[in-house]
């Protein structure tokens, strides 16, 4: 017959939630706690003390539980208040509304004194929680702010400076580059806008392939061509499409090696277009290695709004450049597959296939 003592061994070290414990891993921090006897603390996971003893820990599904073993917090993991996680993304999450909330440009000098960090230290927390530098993060809320004046000022010039544009000979130098297109066009809906496009075949059938002059704006995946010309037409009807010639197809031919061997990246420019949080939900997907997935609440983490979880799956559902922005590797929090733009059978073959090449 086993010993209490046996039992608590036995179940600490082998509940998969222990070799957790020993990766320190941050994202289990709040999914549950754990005491160690010899000691009299319970700890989050993360805990950067020293490993214990497995036979002198036990693990715990709620605070309330490993409070009530009558055992004190840890002093150095603070297990009753907020992760570091948790905490970073607080002090990010106020960046990002004191940027959005500047009627001009915020110095990282200024931003770090608001918040009480030094600036290489705001730098660095702020890239790692969101994937953007906070100078990139204001230039695409600053565009996004943009888009929706070009649509909604009297003037080109006062959606330029209600956006927080100081120069709108300035703004004018880089438009091309922020807009894929000169202001006007914009707000005339990219009426004349000129878009290249080509579809090919792949193994996961027929694939669309679109460009303006800033890079790729439009990777599609379906198994009717016609239906994927019509696709790109309702995403920019007011655009000039240009069936594209020989020297385009080569370019499909890129897009399509992606699809085949997702480990040889993707190499070619792209014309994102979407809103600040869309890019910032979309500049973490890239991050994700083929091979691997994260859910849409760890993506909604890693961007620093946490609780943003049906708006990442939103941005998901808005994403124009299929596996370039690899949206096929979110999935629920149970790892099972959810709703895909171009069908959940393509998104369960990318995984297939990447999971192959990765292992």
């Amino acid at each position: 017959m086993l010993t209490s003592m046996q039992e608590t061994q036995r179940f600490a070290s082998e509940d998969p939630r222990w070799a957790r414990v020993l990766a320190r891993d941050r994202s289990a921090d709040g999914a549950f706690w754990y005491s160690v006897s010899t000691t009299g603390i319970y700890c989050r996971p993360s805990c950067p003390s020293r490993s214990a003893n497995p036979k002198n820990v036990q693990l715990y599904d709620t605070l309330a539980a490993a409070k009530a073993t009558g055992f004190r917090p840890c002093k150095r993991c603070k297990p009753d208040g907020r992760s570091l996680e948790e905490e970073n993304a607080v002090i990010v999450a106020r960046a990002c509304r004191l940027i959005e909330d500047s009627e001009e440009t915020l110095s990282l000098s200024g931003l770090a004194s608001t918040i009480g960090l030094s600036q290489s230290h705001l730098h660095r927390l702020f890239k790692s929680v969101t994937g953007l530098t906070p100078k990139a993060y204001a230039t695409a809320h600053r565009g996004a702010k943009l888009r929706e004046g070009l649509v909604s000022s009297d003037s080109v010039t006062e959606a330029i400076y209600d956006a927080g544009y100081g120069s709108s000979s300035r703004f004018y130098e880089k438009s091309a580059g922020l807009l894929g297109m000169t202001p006007t066009q914009y707000r005339a809906g990219g009426l004349n806008e000129e878009i290249r496009f080509a579809v090919g075949e792949s193994s996961l059938g027929a694939i669309l392939v679109a460009s303006s002059a800033k890079g790729v704006v439009a990777i599609l995946l379906g198994n009717d061509p016609e239906l994927l010309v019509r696709d790109l037409q309702d995403r920019f009807p007011r655009a000039k499409l240009i069936g594209a010639d020989r020297d385009y197809e080569s370019l499909v031919a890129q897009v399509v090696g992606l699809i085949e061997a997702p480990g040889i990246g993707f190499g070619l420019p792209l014309d994102i277009r979407g809103t600040a949080f869309q890019q910032r939900v979309w500049r973490a997907l890239q991050e994700i290695p083929p091979g691997q997935t994260v859910s849409y609440a760890e993506i909604a983490r890693r961007i620093g709004t946490p609780k943003a979880v049906r708006a990442v799956a939103g941005a998901c559902a808005a994403n124009n450049l299929a596996v370039a922005i690899p949206c096929h590797r979110v999935v629920r929090n149970d790892g099972t597959l959810s709703g895909y733009a171009w069908g959940v059978d393509k998104k369960r073959t990318l995984l297939d296939r990447e999971a192959d090449q990765a292992a």
